[in-house]
């Protein structure tokens, strides 16, 4: 037969084999058509203006102070006073940049914020052996479990003006503290993601050979010098990794945003602007987004490249006779434990609250329980507004009440809000003072109570005290002894399948399920295919393609989701207008097709480095003494390579599919253009940003989703044997 050159040279097989150029060509186009090219028709769009290329819409952008504002505007931390109360509040939001700033500021806090603390955790558990560790060790698997919007709203409440920190708080410092806007983003998303920096920096310090910190122990190196010298510098690698997917998650993360946009500062990033341009604009959609969703893949992409060959300049090689070692394991020492205990052990249930939270709200029903509270002595001043003439000793008052209410320690506690209600009595005249008594009736109270927080309730009470005449009428302060009704005396929270019954009973929501279900799996059989072969091409054969397709393969993960979806939007209206592909069609667009080959696109790097690494540990020899034999290479890899990697294989399914299933960004965008061909994200993100729904229901489905994932995990532990990890970069 006679040896193909270019074949040798583009697939590393002197023999043209179909096959193998299959191998190649197929996942290399599919990546190309899917990938590339949607990314490359946003690029011409914003390249171009008044059919010139150009950069106009980026000068636009750079140049206009909604997207990069220096000096900042605003101030981190405003102070105010609660509307009744008089307690003051102090609400940390964050200071404006502008868009882009924004973005980047953001994803550096969180990229920071999440590296150190996955980096103490990933030390702390790889390096010291003491008691509660496998609650460690299930509690920071927690946060991985993704539930989209409703863990950020379940954070918001926490940090709210009334929320579960300042139960604490407010009787310890005095005043509240609230956290909202670009501040709360940057907090939800590291609580979210410092998880992905734990298991890549975990892996890193486990692998680590102890011969090395030894060697440097001995020659006088110790604590946190050998830490910061030896022991840092091998694990940098994973850290890095995971820090990369955290700053490229920040920037692409629509949930927190969406969330938060009720404070107009947590709008001012990249996402949530191209999110809300694409999904509430009209008409062809605006160059501006595609220059934004650019520049975001831009700033993607650089992190990935960077920090991969920041990581790639360092010499990180680890010499080693063979085999297996031991990872160095301590007891912790008595201020070790201290720490352990009363710092990182508090920290770590704080950061599984927002879970926790999640499946109290979908099984719990909570109702406010009303009730009365009588004879309670306080203070009024203010106003009663009345037509009385005060020609004589003695008269009748009546009018119309309006002031404030403080009432000092009692059953309820300190008391300070405002007062609005009717008065009836008397007053005594002595020149332009008087002295009054009557009662108040039927007066409506809001403010501030220490027992029950912030209340709006109803005061009837006997009041005597002074007052001053005024043209209006009177300028009081008396004494009351009220008695307060409609006061929410708690709340009644019971166990209920009410939200549960109704996620899976109602077609309504049901259709979501459904939908995800069937895309997620379909998209899976794309990924399996694109998985096998890219993987068995990369691995096994050495052309010039192979580190093209090895780079495109693990692409994905630096494009961001939102990018995707604008790339898509441009790529099937130009491709397929007036179609069921056309996003554009309002009436005829069905977004299954154009979110299974997302999926597809999206998580196939989870898949494939699982079948990659599957392919590793089978031996080439096997599959060459089988084709010496006489079998064809296809019958050598049905019969022999995958029945051996079918492991791998399943295990990668199962990850792309839960991770498929809980795809926010896609499914937000494309899949909000018909709602009746939604996934279950796009439904959730309606109930978040809108009255439609209950946020019950969406934690129900969040619930739905996290069974999915332990059951998916689980399966993947039980039958390849192989303990769940996140993916990396390394």
């Amino acid at each position: 037969m006679k040896v193909s050159k270019w074949s040798e040279r583009l697939f590393g097989t002197p023999l043209f084999e179909p096959l193998v150029s299959f191998s190649y060509l197929f996942p290399l186009l599919y990546l190309i058509i899917f990938l590339i090219v949607p990314v490359l028709a946003m690029l011409l769009i914003a390249f171009s203006y008044n059919g010139h290329i150009s950069l106009h819409w980026f000068r636009e952008i750079l140049g206009t102070a909604d997207y990069v504002q220096i000096p900042p505007v605003g101030s981190l931390v405003e102070k105010s006073i609660i509307p009744g109360t008089g307690v003051t509040l102090y609400v940390i939001r964050g200071v404006d940049f502008g868009i882009v700033l924004n973005s980047l500021i953001v994803g550096a806090i969180v990229t920071f914020l999440a590296s150190v603390l996955g980096t103490i955790f990933a030390f702390l558990m790889a390096r010291y052996d003491f008691r509660g560790k496998n609650f460690f060790r299930i509690a920071l698997f927690i946060p991985l479990l993704v539930t989209p919007f409703v863990n950020a709203y379940v954070i918001k409440s926490m940090f709210s003006e009334y929320g579960f920190i300042n139960y604490f708080l407010y009787p310890l410092l005095g005043f509240r503290i609230k956290i909202d806007g670009l501040a709360g983003v940057a907090l939800a998303q590291a609580i979210t993601y410092y998880p992905i920096v734990y298991l890549n920096a975990y892996a890193s310090f486990i692998n680590i050979d102890p011969t090395l910190e030894e060697q440097a122990e001995n020659l006088g190196s110790k604590g946190f010098h050998l830490f910061r010298t030896v022991t840092f510098p091998l694990a940098l690698p994973g850290i890095a990794a995971g820090a990369t997917l955290v700053f490229i998650f920040s920037l692409e993360d629509l949930a927190a945003p969406i969330v938060f946009h009720g404070d107009p500062l947590a709008k001012k990033l990249m996402s949530y602007e191209i999110f809300s341009k694409f999904l509430f604009g009209t008409g062809e959609r605006s160059p501006l987004i595609a220059a934004l969703s650019i520049i975001m893949l831009v700033l993607a992409i650089l992190a990935f490249l960077g920090i991969r060959k920041y990581v790639s300049l360092r010499q990180y090689a680890m010499i080693s006779k063979g085999g297996r070692w031991k990872p160095r394991v301590a007891k912790p020492k008595h201020w070790q434990a201290l720490i352990i205990y009363f710092i990182m052990l508090p920290l770590l249930i704080f950061t599984i609250l927002p879970q926790l939270g999640v499946i109290h709200l979908a099984f719990s029903q909570e109702q406010t329980v009303i009730g009365n509270v009588t004879n309670v002595p306080g203070e009024i001043t203010g106003t009663i507004l009345t037509n009385a003439e005060f020609n004589e000793e003695t008269v009748p008052l009546q009018g119309f009440f309006q002031g404030q209410l403080i009432a000092g320690k009692g059953r309820i506690g300190p008391i300070n809000g405002t007062l609005d209600g009717f008065f009836q009595g008397t007053a005594h005249v002595k020149g332009n003072q008087v002295t009054i008594e009557g009662k108040i009736s039927d007066a409506r109270f809001q403010g501030e109570t220490r027992k029950y927080g912030f209340v709006v309730a109803y005061v009837n009470g006997q009041v005597t005290g002074n007052g001053v005449i005024t043209g209006q009428g009177l300028n009081i302060t008396a004494k009351i002894t009220a008695d307060i009704s409609n006061l929410p005396v708690g709340k009644k929270t019971g166990f209920t399948l009410k939200h549960i019954k109704e996620m899976l009973g109602n077609p309504d929501v049901r259709r979501y399920i459904i939908n995800s279900l069937t895309y997620s799996f379909l998209a899976v059989i794309f990924i399996i295919l694109l998985s096998i072969t890219s993987s068995y091409a990369t691995g096994r054969f050495k052309g010039a393609l192979t580190p093209v397709l090895e780079s495109i393969v693990i692409l994905p993960i630096a494009v961001p989701g939102i990018v995707v979806a604008m790339g898509y939007f441009y790529f099937f209206h130009q491709i397929f207008p007036g179609t069921p592909l056309d996003p554009t069609n309002l009436k005829g667009f069905n977004p299954a097709y154009v979110l299974i080959l997302a999926y597809s696109i999206r998580r196939l790097p989870f898949a494939a480095r699982s079948v990659y690494a599957g392919l590793q540990q089978v031996h080439v020899s096997l599959e060459e003494a089988s084709m010496n034999l006489g079998a064809s290479r296809w019958k050598t890899i049905t019969s022999i390579l995958l029945p051996m990697i079918s492991l791998n294989v399943f295990g990668g399914a199962m990850l792309s599919f839960v991770y498929a299933m809980s795809e926010t960004s896609v499914g937000i965008t494309l899949g909000s253009l018909n709602m009746d061909k939604a996934p279950i994200t796009a439904f959730m993100k309606d109930v978040m940003m809108s009255a439609a729904g209950s946020v019950n229901i969406a934690a129900a489905l969040g619930v739905l989703l996290i069974t999915v994932q332990i059951t998916s995990i689980v399966l993947v532990n039980l039958i390849t044997k192989q303990k769940y990890s996140f993916i990396g970069l390394t």
